[in-house]
């Protein structure tokens, strides 16, 4: 198609253009908003089959637009009318529950694996939290009541009698402050999780901070029991869930340095475009603190009823974190299902 000169002519010519083919355009929009909004069987079968014709008709279109350099606006249009016609034609659409699947078996481990400086960062900046913890409260008994709100102590404290704290680690005499506080402590390691995530954008200094100041608790916990010799008992009390959740919150963690160092140290890239692509390992590995935030609620709930040795409540604590370690880092599938 050759422009005649001049602009009229062009304008004309444009003109002409869109009168002939600007039906088809529209009549394509329309099927695919239909279909994309709700499925194929929204569609007749001769709107079906149209559908591969006119999409053929804009790429038609978009060609002699592009070669005679008609108005940049239409070339745009046109452009993105065919991207969604291809993707919608010929892109892989899968079901929600190969979506899942896929989830579970290759993208939750493989963000995970992605992540793994980030990870065994916020596991060390935990371990050296709670040893802070530890120490400071073990050195002056008022550091306790600094970094462990009234509403997680429960009214434990270094004052508290060997007796008051075995009761709650074994549920007799304590069981319904065992279940109001197993309650909060999953409440809070949630808030923990998702505020290291969200928070992680700011350099990820807060994500570091949370981090520490969620190991710096658990130190100071440790010491209140481990003074009455009932460190150990609390272990086990808390490894049942505990490791799961704190792994959790580890991965929460590691989703938020990665987004903030990202945004810090982009590299070659801008920042926008760093946040962006740190954003979708890092959102995949969020929806999979999520479920096992959930799954460390079933087991608290589980084993605190049905559980009381500390043998017991090691064992099921060192198999879920074994159980985890595994999943993340040495169970993989491919895309094309070979492990």
């Amino acid at each position: 198609m050759t422009l005649p000169a001049g602009t009229d002519a062009v304008r004309q010519s444009l003109a002409s253009f869109r009168q002939e083919r600007e039906a088809d355009w529209r009549a394509f929009e329309a099927l695919l908003g239909r279909v994309e909004k709700r499925a194929p069987r929204a569609l007749s079968e001769d709107e079906l089959l149209s559908l591969p014709l006119l999409y053929r008709s804009a790429l038609s279109s978009l060609s002699v637009a592009r070669a005679t350099s008609l108005d940049s606006a239409l070339i745009a249009y046109l452009e993105a009318l065919c991207l969604r016609g291809y993707f919608y034609l010929y892109g892989a659409r899968r079901s929600l529950r190969t979506r899942v699947g896929d989830f579970f078996l290759r993208d939750w481990p493989a963000a995970i694996r992605d992540l793994w400086r980030e990870v065994w960062t916020s596991v060390a900046l935990t371990v050296i939290g709670a040893i802070a913890g530890y120490w400071l409260v073990a050195s002056d008994k008022r550091w306790y009541d600094a970094i462990i709100a009234p509403s997680l102590a429960g009214g434990r404290n270094p004052d508290s009698s060997a007796e008051m704290l075995r009761s709650v680690l074994y549920g007799d005499g304590g069981g319904h402050f065992l279940s109001g506080f197993a309650a909060y402590l999953f409440t809070h390691n949630t808030q923990v999780s998702i505020l290291a995530f969200a928070l992680g954008f700011a350099f990820a200094v807060p994500s570091v901070l949370i981090i520490l100041m969620n190991g710096c608790m658990l130190g100071a916990l440790f010491q209140v029991y481990a003074a009455k010799g009932l460190g150990f008992a609390l272990g086990g009390w808390l490894s049942i869930h505990g490791t799961t959740e704190l792994f959790a919150i580890a991965i929460a963690g590691a989703a938020g340095m990665r987004i903030g160092t990202s945004i810090a140290f982009p590299g070659e890239l801008t920042r926008m475009a760093a946040a962006a692509q740190a954003g979708r390992v890092a959102a995949t590995a969020m929806v999979g603190v999520l479920v096992m935030l959930l799954f460390a609620g079933l087991l608290e709930g589980i084993g605190r009823q049905t559980i009381t040795s500390d043998v017991a409540r090691y064992s099921i604590g060192g198999g879920m974190l074994t159980l985890w370690i595994c999943y993340f880092y040495l169970f993989r599938v491919t895309r094309h299902g070979n492990g």
